[in-house]
């Protein structure tokens, strides 16, 4: 019905993997091996002041054959990475198939397409199995766009970035004025130069007051 339409839309679509549990068809276990997936650097429990938590979403929501545990069960532990591994994998080939109905449909040409992930995920590093902290594996998370007329699509950016950075984006790529003053800013530089610098420090906020800032050197 949008490829008809003669005005403008937008379309959300929204999945859910690899979010816990971390399930998927066969296949998609098959295309990793256990040993491909790298343990964490540090899997210790930082000291105090800290964003740790005992990860309850994944221990409470979520049942264990036998209690095993991946914080004393190294092969449990790399086994839950292989799934999220799966899980990832899985989600991949779902945009796949949106964005083939897109070029099926012809609207590629003139179609800005976001993929964004909410929020990364911690495999064990800092001891934690989870997200809801200020880690660095919790606040990274995919970041891609495509739109019609990039000089150099396909080109990877270092900038930081900020998800609040989406919506001005989104109203520059589209030439549409903003509806009011924003937190964030548009990518059209980065988009444009994959190398142009990061335009400001990254916000990261989570219960409890905990708030961090990153840049280019630190967090």
């Amino acid at each position: 019905r949008l490829a008809k339409s003669q005005q403008p839309w937008f379309f959300g679509v929204g999945f859910f993997k690899p979010h816990l549990p971390f399930a998927a068809p066969k296949k998609w276990f098959d295309l990793h091996a256990d040993d491909d997936i790298p343990p964490p650097v540090v899997s210790t429990r930082p000291p105090e002041p800290s964003s740790w938590h005992p990860s309850n979403e994944f221990r409470r929501n979520y049942g264990h054959e036998n209690g095993r545990d991946p914080d004393t069960d190294p092969a449990y532990a790399k086994e839950l990475r292989h799934a999220y591994v799966a899980a990832t994998s899985y989600v991949d080939a779902q945009v796949g198939k949106v964005l083939a109905a897109l070029h099926d449909l012809g609207l590629d040409d003139n179609t800005i397409v976001v993929v964004w992930g909410d929020h990364g995920f911690l495999l064990g590093e800092h001891a934690i199995w989870g997200k809801h902290s200020l880690y660095e594996n919790a606040l990274r998370s995919p970041l891609i766009v495509r739109a019609p007329g990039l000089a150099q699509p396909g080109e990877a950016s270092h900038a930081l970035v900020e998800t609040v950075d989406i919506f001005p984006t989104l109203l520059d790529l589209c030439g549409l004025p903003a509806p009011g003053a924003f937190a964030g800013r548009s990518l059209r530089p980065q988009l444009d130069h994959p190398a142009a610098p990061t335009a400001k420090p990254a916000r990261g906020f989570w219960s409890a007051g905990e708030r961090t800032i990153r840049t280019d050197r630190w967090r």
